[in-house]
């Protein structure tokens, strides 16, 4: 008999009766079922429990019971199991305890160690007894196969309706539900601008991150609506993250295409649930076409290809990614024409800029080899510069009217998001208007939180519209009569346009990405580039390799002779204005100085002006004064006078003399002690 296994020891420890429903729907309009559970307590009474020993544990009312984590409730029970507090334990059926056959085997394994008796509906059952055990353990399984038949019956009909395309599942902003039951784009206007211009600036740009630096630059918002909460519904505006804008660009209801199947759920070891999102491969059902959508299902293919070969800068391949800030025209475009790897970019600095190295570094980098080879960037990318050019000049006008167009369009976009941005704060503050002057003025608590709720929204709107006013003009500038002229003289003006320093780097990379699909490079004795074009054609292009450091800087051999020739007559100085007015420049394309003069005479040992004329015959001025036994000060005496020529003086007016031959110098000395002069023989060498 059941009663028998009801003993003495047990009724000194407490009953738990446990009552739980798997949703609080069920609670509301099941009733019955929570009554039958509450009525467990008369059989613990009749089995000899006093009401006040009889605990109801119903903290789990609408809790599923396929996990013990968030049922506060069952883990409250085991711990008196545990514990030893608990004589019986009660549900009215297995399932209600638990339907995961881990935590009802757990469960019963307590039970057995504390002695503790187990009872349902139909029985009171000993876990320490093998039968009972056994029993017991079969109805938790059976209780665990109940619950996956009816989530396999739910899954069925689910899977059944997105077979159709039916199944209705949560829309992502932009997109509602209509009352027929198909989807529509939100009547919301601003909601409409703000999804067209997401993907109109990436069409543009081709990057998500210039997509969001565009939206913050010109200070609009982006809308996203709440799923959960008081508020669930509603729309919340705020500038939008990189994430957010990626994940408008996945989704493909964007395309109006019905997908089932991109996410699946895990159960972790804890116990919590992970959503894992799947390949685009795995998806079960891919209906495009099926509603209205922002853009079509072609578009949608090519902004995931961008969005792949964007993200492949940041994988293990690291292939092209998106246009950088850095001069390499060629950036992710260049293969090695030696092992077929992708090549990348290094920079260094030459002649105060930063010029770029495409490099094959896959072997070093993945095979611990050495670097294929390294191609001077600055000469391919500019005889591929040159050829955009080239193809270019054809198309020339109708890109400048298309520039202008898209220029005006994208103006008129932004400003039309500005001025919804600014109704809808207006319209705002007109609600809290009527707020305000709808209540009783007696009642100021409320009144007071309504006006400065009110005064808020008046704020916030004068402050939109000052902006949008301050925006809207600056537009207007840039798109007066003067910048249309210069958009349409872009023909005329393309290479002009294209070595302009103003122009970004990513602007010419984006136009190069549009005409070539690669470049292979091979360094021998020249340089080889082979370009593919989009269309599928080649060119071929043989480029000169740059000369090394070492011969750039050596002086020419002209230039050593004219420097020669010129020290027969000149200074170090007057030689550097010489070459200087000659058009003569260093091998860095700077003017020739005293001290570059001075460097090349040293480097080829060239005779300086005061070798050559000492070798002339010229003599210094303590040579001159030890000659004719004077004093230096009458040798600059006689410089003055004209007697003798000073012919080299170097920076501490040290120079050299020329004394003519027929000249007679008549050397007396007056005073007290006076004595005629003396005609003074010159044997000084004439000049050549």
């Amino acid at each position: 008999m059941p009663e028998l296994k009801v003993t003495a020891d047990h009724l000194k420890r407490d009953a738990y009766l446990y009552v739980r429903q798997s949703t609080l729907r069920q609670v509301a309009e099941h009733g019955e079922s929570t009554q039958r559970q509450y009525a467990l307590r008369e059989r613990a009474i009749v089995a000899g429990w006093p009401i006040e020993r009889i605990h109801v544990i119903d903290r789990d009312l609408g809790k599923s019971g396929s996990s013990s984590t968030a049922r506060d409730g069952f883990q409250q029970l085991v711990s008196e199991v545990a514990l030893g507090k608990a004589g019986i334990v009660m549900g009215l059926e297995v399932s209600r305890l638990a339907r995961n056959s881990a935590d009802w085997h757990r469960l019963i394994e307590l039970c057995a160690l504390t002695a503790t008796l187990i009872l349902d509906e139909d029985g009171i059952y000993d876990p320490a007894g093998f039968n009972d055990r056994l029993l017991l353990g079969l109805k938790g399984t059976m209780s665990e196969a109940e619950l996956h038949i009816l989530k396999a019956r739910m899954r069925g009909g689910q899977l059944n309706k997105a077979r159709r395309g039916e199944l209705e599942m949560g829309p992502p902003v932009g997109l509602v539900y209509r009352t027929d039951g198909t989807i529509g784009l939100d009547p919301d206007a601003q909601v409409q601008s703000a999804i067209r211009l997401v993907f109109e600036m990436f069409e543009r740009t081709g990057s998500a991150v210039q997509t969001v630096r565009f939206f913050r630059e010109q200070g609009l918002q982006f809308p996203r609506r709440l799923r959960t909460g008081a508020n669930k519904g509603d729309l919340l505006w705020a500038p939008p993250q990189h994430s957010r804008i990626l994940q408008v660009l996945h989704n493909p209801r964007y395309a109006g295409a019905f997908v089932y199947g991109r996410t699946r759920t895990r159960h972790r070891p804890d116990g919590g649930v992970s959503v894992v999102k799947v390949a685009r491969v795995d998806w079960q059902f891919v209906m495009p076409g099926m509603h209205l959508g922002y853009i079509d299902w072609e578009r949608f293919e090519a902004n995931q290809r961008r969005l792949a070969d964007n993200a492949g800068a940041f994988g293990g391949e690291r292939l092209s990614g998106p246009a950088r800030e850095g001069p390499a025209l060629l950036q992710g475009r260049v293969l090695c024409g030696l092992c077929g790897e992708r090549m990348g970019v290094r920079y260094s600095r030459e002649h105060s800029s930063t010029v770029p190295i495409y490099v094959c570094q896959e072997s070093a980098v993945r095979r611990a080899g050495k670097i294929c080879q390294t191609v001077p960037g600055k000469i391919v990318d500019a005889a591929v510069a040159a050829l955009m050019i080239e193809m270019m000049t054809p198309m020339t006008l109708a890109v400048s009217l298309e520039v202008q167009r898209e220029l005006e369009m994208r103006a008129h976009e932004t400003d039309t998001a500005r001025r919804q941005h600014v109704e809808r704060l207006r319209y705002d503050a007109e609600l809290a208007r009527r707020r305000y002057m709808k209540v009783d003025p007696d009642n100021r608590l409320v009144a007071d939180s309504l006006e400065a709720e009110w005064n808020d929204k008046l704020r916030r709107h004068a402050e939109a519209a000052k902006d949008c006013e301050r925006r809207s003009k600056q537009q207007a500038a840039t798109l007066s009569a003067a910048a249309r002229q210069r958009i349409l003289g872009l023909a005329e003006q393309l290479p002009q346009i294209w070595n302009d320093a103003r122009v970004d780097f990513r602007e010419r990379k984006r136009i190069v990405r549009l005409l070539l699909d690669d470049v292979t490079l091979i360094k021998a004795q020249n340089i080889t580039a082979h370009v593919r074009l989009s269309g599928g054609a080649t060119r071929t292009l043989k480029l000169e390799r740059p000369l090394p450091i070492a011969q750039l800087r050596k002086f020419k051999p002209e230039l050593v002779a004219t420097v020669d020739r010129l020290l027969d007559q000149h200074c170090d100085r007057e030689i550097a204005d010489i070459l200087n007015r000659d058009g003569w420049r260093t091998w860095e394309g700077k003017p020739f100085s005293l001290k570059k003069v001075a460097f090349i005479r040293g480097a080829y040992k060239l005779a300086s002006r005061y070798d050559r004329l000492r070798r002339r015959g010229m003599l210094t001025t303590h040579e001159v004064a030890t000659r004719f036994g004077i004093a230096k000060t009458t040798v600059y005496e006689w410089g003055r006078q004209g007697l003798i020529r000073k012919c080299y003086a170097d920076s501490l007016n040290r120079g050299l003399w020329q004394i003519a031959s027929e000249t007679t110098i008549l050397k007396g000395r007056g005073g007290r002690r006076s004595s005629p002069p003396q005609a003074t023989p010159i044997t000084a060498q004439p000049p050549e």
